[in-house]
């Protein structure tokens, strides 16, 4: 052997003993990569329940095994609120301890499909209280917000509406007018109507019919609302998005007239003209106008959204995200409806968690057919229990980049503002409006 020969194989040689040690690195790193974050158990189910203002207000609280990682989310039927407690800490809460905290899919379907009976709004603010925290508790293991794991930002910022109420034309157009000069680019115009109990404010004795309750009347609102909304468009111009929403208080054949009449002034949307019990005029709607149409937000069962969305009969998917079951169903409500060119706009008025909300705005962020999105600005007391909400500047919302929804729940202050009880409240709900003759209305 001469000299070169040996020089290779001494080479060799000590490559040959470093190379082995450097794959065996390598191997290991990547064995961890593909291996991921411990698999975290639920160790126990807490509901926090609060009123900081005429809301009841539920969040579910999911903690692990792992110290620290827990997840908040929105069980919030303000209505039957103390129906959805024992919901989840009788029969959520034994059926999922122990369980993983991080197969959300089937731990979602186990919910659903555990009770038998199903699609009602009690069960589905339970799961979706659940639900939620889970994908909380995801988002914080991965140390990402859940925009992240939805795929990413779509948008950098979502765009929301302010909503004013107004007795008269002028009194709506300079209402109208002060919240453009808050930078919203959108405004829902409530109108209120004397003497009744209307969605807008109220003015006069109350209208005595042949009942002692609260009176409507579907004719007057009607013509009332049309001439506000047609001076608020003569006054304003186009510079400003106008929307209404009927709430379903118009009979099925007023609500395609209402629809045609309301065609000139151009909305963004008409919302809830119809109950969901009367899906099938939507049709009639869109066969004789162009009106836009939003609907959702009462809406339990894929029987209520499915067909809407398939026969491209609404603009707007406007589901509540806890009476839908969480953020895993209505994910797909949204991927359902970019496949017919529906756009989103969930509902989110007071009787929605700062952690609802926070939710609906990661979903926005993701959702590549987001329309736009009612509330999300959280100020003054429920500020000060729920950390972390949306920023509101120039019309829009914007997220924190903090892990999973990036809201933290100050437990000790929501327990000094528990359910109040009383006439005033009814138990949660809303009470009863007759037309004059005492026929009970939809709400």
């Amino acid at each position: 052997m001469d000299r070169r020969e040996w020089s290779h194989m001494a080479v060799a040689g000590a490559v040959g003993s470093v190379l082995p040690a450097r794959y065996s690195a390598a191997e290991e790193q990547a064995a961890r990569a593909a291996r991921g974050l411990p698999s975290p158990v639920i160790k126990d189910i807490q509901v926090i329940a609060t009123q900081p203002s005429d809301v009841r207000l539920i969040v579910v609280k999911v903690l692990t095994d792992q110290d620290g990682l827990y997840g908040y989310g929105c069980a919030t039927f303000t209505q039957r609120a103390d129906l959805v407690v024992p919901a989840v800490e009788k029969y959520l809460k034994p059926l999922l301890l122990g369980k993983p905290a991080d197969r959300i899919e089937d731990t979602w379907q186990a919910c659903y499909n555990s009770s038998y009976w199903r699609n009602g709004p009690v069960l589905n603010n339970a799961i979706s209280g659940v639900d939620q925290a889970l994908w909380d508790i995801k988002g914080r293991q991965a140390n990402m917000p859940v925009y992240q794991l939805l795929g990413g930002k779509a948008r950098e910022a979502v765009e929301t509406y302010a909503t004013i109420g107004a007795i008269d034309a002028s009194e709506a157009v300079d209402r109208v007018r002060a919240m453009m000069e808050q930078e919203f680019k959108c405004i829902k115009v409530m109108v209120g109507m004397p003497g009744m109990s209307s969605y807008g404010p109220s003015s006069g004795p109350p209208l005595k019919g042949l009942h002692s309750g609260a009176v409507f009347e579907p004719g007057p609102y009607m013509r009332r609302t049309r001439q506000i909304l047609e001076e608020c468009r003569k006054q304003l111009g186009d510079e400003v998005e106008l929307i209404h929403d009927a709430h379903e208080r118009v009979t099925p054949h007023q609500a395609v007239q209402f629809a045609k009449e309301l065609e000139p002034i151009r909305l963004f949307y008409l919302e809830d003209p119809l109950p969901p019990e009367q899906l099938a005029y939507f049709r009639q709607i869109r066969q004789q106008c162009a009106t836009s149409i939003a609907m959702g937000e009462l809406f339990n069962n894929p029987h209520e959204w499915q067909p809407l969305i398939e026969g491209r009969l609404i603009d707007y998917i406007r589901c509540h995200l806890s009476q839908a079951g969480g953020l895993t169903p209505v994910r797909k409500i949204a991927i359902l409806a970019e496949q017919f060119g529906v756009k989103t706009a969930w509902h989110g008025p007071p009787d929605v968690s700062p952690v609802g909300h926070t939710a609906q705005l990661h979903l926005d962020l993701a959702s590549s057919n987001f329309g736009i999105q009612e509330g999300g600005i959280i100020r003054g007391l429920e500020a000060e229990i729920f950390t972390g909400c949306a920023t509101y500047k120039g019309g829009y919302l914007w997220a924190s980049n903090k892990p999973g929804w990036g809201i933290e729940v100050n437990e000790e202050l929501a327990a000094k503002y528990p359910f109040r009880d009383g006439p005033d409240h009814l138990d949660g709900g809303w009470g009863v409006v007759r037309r004059y003759d005492g026929t009970v209305i939809n709400q």
